[in-house]
């Protein structure tokens, strides 16, 4: 549907992802022509591409965290003497695939907003304006941003305690979103308009949730999405701009890791194509499913994946 208050001619259907796709190509030959890996270690890991897809298409689906896709697996490495990585490595391999996986499902997302179909007369959805779109996605960046880096140059905090409370919160969340979505929001139409006390919410969320980024890769991102949700906005609102503030705060994120040495390379060789993958593959995936069922299985998954890490995090 055409915008007739939009002021810039609209790229074609796709484009934005064909640049996009360019561009990440050329960061990932980069990687693989500038930097130092182990060709041996890489062999070893050569199953990271599926965990990576898998983990893109939660994340790029919902607009929340699939990091957690990757607790196992990490787990497996150690167990096996095949590869320890600490804190801060899983943070630093975990933004890096995020800057692939997030980017291109920001840019899926995005061009559906360029590209929207008109709501059926008889639908309760509702159409997204790109206004809304933009406004949230800069308003929560100016200020999760700033916050992130902040928290990347602080000294060591307890990251097992402050885990912990992120993800007791997200349990909350996880099940007021499932009530929500079956209860209150059941039968009402969507919200048409981003309301002032809205943005507000998200501009305080946005000061923690950049600094739960910088302690382990996920935070604002699902903050936004599940706050979104539950305020019973479009899914194209709700999701996309996880995914599009994720992105950015993964791609910027990444630089003080790089600059720190702190980067897998091997692990990001191997994940990044899946991750574009799945990536590529969620946004078809995400309107399948349709806005109820949608927000019932994210609701699930941040409540089951937070009890996981909370479990895991008492047997460790």
């Amino acid at each position: 549907m055409t915008d007739p208050h939009r002021k810039f001619p609209t790229p074609a259907q796709g484009r934005l992802v064909l640049w996009g796709g360019v561009v990440l190509l050329a960061l990932y030959a980069g990687i693989l022509l500038f930097t130092s890996y182990d060709p041996a270690l890489i062999v070893q890991l050569w199953f990271l591409p599926g965990i990576g897809a898998l983990a893109a298409v939660i994340a790029n689906t919902s607009g929340t965290g699939g990091g957690v896709v990757f607790v196992p697996v990490f787990n497996g490495l150690r167990e096996h003497g095949v590869m320890t990585l600490d804190p801060l490595r899983v943070t630093a391999a975990s933004m890096a695939i995020q800057s692939f996986g997030m980017t291109i499902g920001g840019l899926r997302w995005t061009d559906r907003l360029l590209h929207q179909p008109v709501p059926a007369a008889c639908s309760r959805e509702a159409h997204v304006r790109p206004r809304d779109f933009a406004l949230v996605i800069l308003a929560v960046l100016a200020l999760a941003l700033p916050a992130m880096l902040a928290m990347q140059r602080l000294a060591m905090v307890d990251g097992h305690l402050i885990l912990l409370g992120y993800k007791i919160f997200s349990i909350f969340l996880g099940l007021a979103l499932i009530i929500t979505t079956w209860t209150i929001n059941h039968d009402r139409p969507e919200r048409a308009r981003l309301e002032k006390i809205d943005l507000l919410i998200l501009m305080l969320i946005a000061i923690p949730g950049g600094a739960l980024n910088a302690l382990f890769s996920v935070g604002i991102g699902e903050l936004v999405a599940l706050y979104l949700f539950i305020r019973h906005y479009p899914v194209l609102l709700c999701t996309g701009t996880a995914c599009v503030i994720s992105s950015v705060s993964a791609l910027v994120g990444s630089v003080w890791h790089i600059q720190a040495g702190t980067m897998p390379w091997e692990i990001v060789l191997l994940a990044a194509p899946g991750a574009v993958l799945g990536a590529f593959l969620a946004r078809p995936i995400a309107l399948w499913l349709g806005a109820r069922r949608l927000k019932t299985l994210d609701g699930m998954w941040i409540v089951l994946s937070a009890v996981y890490l909370i479990m895991l995090n008492r047997v460790t």
